[in-house]
C-alpha cells in the first residue's frame, strides 16, 4: 500500500500505519519531527540528547499507535509521549531539565575525522553558545522561538503545532526575541535553522522500527493539548497613536481652561496646579517605571511579585490623579461661587467661551479619559469592552454638551464634575471586569495562567481601595452648607 503524504490527514495516516503501511508512518515522522525535536531540545538544551529522545518518542508512538483512541488528535498525543519521555529521562538521571549543554571551557572537538550529520551542521562549541543564549528565556517564549526557526519561519505552522492562535505566537516570539541579547540573535537564528531534523532523522527513526505492523505492538499513552489563547488581528495602523491622542487632548483642555478662566487669580491657580500635575504624571510614568524595572532586576523579583508591584504602582498613580482632580474641582467651584456671590468686575476677564470652545473642551475631556483604555481593549481584541467604552464616551460627551450649554459657569462646572464621576465609574467597572483578561492576552497565556501570576482578588481589591480613597477625599473636602 502507498500513501500520498501531502493529501492525507492524521487520522488517515494512523489508519494506514495500523494497516501495515510503513510509508504512512514515515509521513507522520516527517510531519512532526520538527515539533518533537523542538520540545526535547527546549527541555534538554542538548542537540544530541534531544534527537535521541525524539527518536525514542517516535518509536514509542509506533508501538502504542493501536491504542490511540482519537487518531485526529495525533499531534497532541505525540507531544504527550515526548514530554513523558523527557520527564522520565530526567528522573532516571536524577537531575532537573535545562542543564544538558556543556560549559564552554569543557568542550573538546571529537577526534573522529568522520563527523556525524549533526556535528557537521553545528560544532559543539556553537551548540553550547546557542543554549547559553536560549536558556535565560522562559519556557513559554523559548519553545515557540525554537520551533519558529525550525519550521521555516512560519507563524501559521507554529500556531498549528502548538495549538495557539497566530497572535499569541506573534506575541511570544516578539517577547522571546527581546529577551535574547542583540549580539547573539543572528547566531541563534542561523544555528537553529541548520540543526532542524531532516531526511537522516527520518531514516534513523524508520531503521529503529520493528518489522511487525504498528497495530500489533504495545499499549497507548494519553496526550495533552495546549491551551488556546483568544485573540483577533490588529489592522488599524492608527491604534498605537491613541494614548498620545489622549495626552494631547488633556493638555489642550488644560490650555483652554486656563485661557477661559474668569479671573487672573483663577488662571494663576490653574497654571500652578496643572504644572504640578503634569510634572507628576510624566515623572511617575517614565522615571517610576524605570525604577520598578531596575528594582526587579536588582532584587530578582519573581513574576507574581513583579505583577503585584505593577498593580500597586498604577493604582497609586490613579489615587494621586483622582485626589488632584477632586481638589482641583473643589477649589475651582469655590472660586467661581465667590465670584457669583460678590458680583462686580473681575480682576481680569479671560478669553470668551464660545460654543466651539465648549465642544472642544468637553470632547477633549472624555477623549483624555477613555482613549488609553479603548486602546488597551483594542490591543487585547476585546470588542465588547471597546464598544462599551466608546459608547460611554460618546453618551457622556453629548450629555455634557447639552447640559453645560444651558447653564452658567458655576452650574457648568458642577455638571462637568458629575460627568467626570460617571466617566470614572465606567472606567473602574471595565478595569475590574476585563483587566485580567487583557493582561493574559498581552502575555500570551490563558486566564488560569494569569491568576497564577496575579490573584483574582487583587484588581477588584485595588479598585475598591481606590474608590474608597476618592470617596474619603471628596467627603473631607466637601464645603459646609454655611460656606455654600
Amino acid at each position: 500500500m502507498t500513501t500520498k503524504a501531502s493529501s492525507n490527514n492524521d487520522a488517515q495516516l494512523v489508519e494506514c500505519t495500523l494497516a501495515g503501511d510503513r510509508a504512512a508512518f514515515t509521513t507522520i515522522v516527517k510531519r512532526y519531527q520538527s515539533l518533537v525535536c523542538s520540545i526535547t531540545y527546549n527541555a534538554t538544551g542538548s542537540l544530541s540528547l534531544s534527537e535521541d529522545l525524539a527518536q525514542d518518542a517516535f518509536l514509542a508512538a509506533w508501538k502504542q499507535l493501536s491504542e490511540l483512541r482519537e487518531p485526529a488528535r495525533l499531534r497532541s498525543w505525540l507531544c504527550g509521549i515526548t514530554r513523558f519521555l523527557v520527564g522520565k529521562e530526567f528522573r532516571r538521571q536524577g537531575r532537573e531539565p535545562l542543564h544538558a549543554a556543556e560549559p564552554l571551557e569543557e568542550i573538546q572537538e571529537p577526534s573522529s575525522p568522520e563527523a556525524s550529520p549533526l556535528l557537521q551542521a553545528v560544532s559543539r562549541e556553537e551548540e553550547a553558545i546557542l543554549w547559553r543564549a536560549l536558556e535565560r528565556i522562559p519556557d513559554t517564549y523559548r519553545e515557540p522561538l525554537i520551533l519558529f526557526y525550525r519550521e521555516e519561519k512560519s507563524i501559521e505552522r507554529v500556531a498549528a503545532e502548538l495549538e495557539l492562535s497566530e497572535d499569541a505566537v506573534k506575541q511570544r516570539l516578539s517577547r522571546g526575541r527581546k529577551l535574547l541579547h542583540e549580539e547573539v540573535v543572528a547566531f541563534v537564528e542561523g544555528t537553529l535553522s541548520r540543526t532542524a531534523p531532516g531526511q537522516s532523522f527520518s531514516n534513523a527513526v524508520l531503521a529503529m522500527l520493528p518489522a511487525v505492523p504498528a497495530a500489533t505492538v504495545g499499549a497507548g499513552l494519553a496526550g495533552k493539548s495546549a491551551a488556546m489563547a483568544k485573540s483577533g488581528s490588529m489592522t488599524a495602523w492608527l491604534a498605537p497613536l491613541t494614548p498620545f491622542l489622549g495626552v494631547f487632548a488633556a493638555m489642550m483642555v488644560n490650555w483652554i481652561s486656563v485661557r477661559s478662566a474668569p479671573t487672573a487669580r483663577e488662571r494663576r491657580f490653574q497654571r500652578l496646579w496643572l504644572s504640578c500635575f503634569w510634572t507628576f504624571v510624566l515623572g511617575w510614568v517614565e522615571a517610576g517605571q524605570f525604577a520598578v524595572r531596575a528594582l526587579r532586576h536588582g532584587y530578582a523579583w519573581s513574576e507574581p511579585t513583579y505583577c503585584a508591584v505593577m498593580v500597586a504602582f498604577w493604582w497609586f498613580y490613579a489615587m494621586v490623579c483622582g485626589t488632584f482632580v477632586v481638589l482641583f474641582l473643589r477649589r475651582t467651584v469655590a472660586m467661581r461661587r465667590q465670584i457669583a456671590q460678590e458680583p462686580g468686575t473681575p480682576e481680569s476677564s479671560g478669553a470668551p467661551t464660545t460654543l466651539a470652545t465648549r465642544v472642544v473642551m468637553v470632547a477633549g475631556i472624555y477623549v483624555a479619559m477613555f482613549s488609553a483604555l479603548i486602546y488597551l481593549a483594542f490591543k487585547a481584541h476585546d470588542w465588547l469592552a471597546c464598544t462599551i467604552l466608546s459608547g460611554a464616551m460618546v453618551v457622556l460627551c453629548g450629555w455634557n454638551l447639552i447640559y453645560v450649554s444651558c447653564r452658567d459657569a458655576l452650574a457648568g462646572t458642577k455638571a462637568a464634575a458629575r460627568g467626570l464621576v460617571l466617566g470614572f465609574a465606567v472606567i473602574l467597572t471595565v478595569l475590574s471586569w476585563r483587566m485580567e483578561g487583557w493582561l493574559a492576552v498581552f502575555r500570551g497565556i490563558d486566564l488560569a495562567g494569569m491568576h497564577g501570576l496575579l490573584p483574582a482578588w487583587m484588581i477588584p481589591s485595588a479598585t475598591l481601595a481606590l474608590v474608597t480613597w476618592i470617596g474619603v477625599v471628596a467627603a473631607l473636602t466637601r464645603p459646609h452648607r454655611a460656606d455654600r
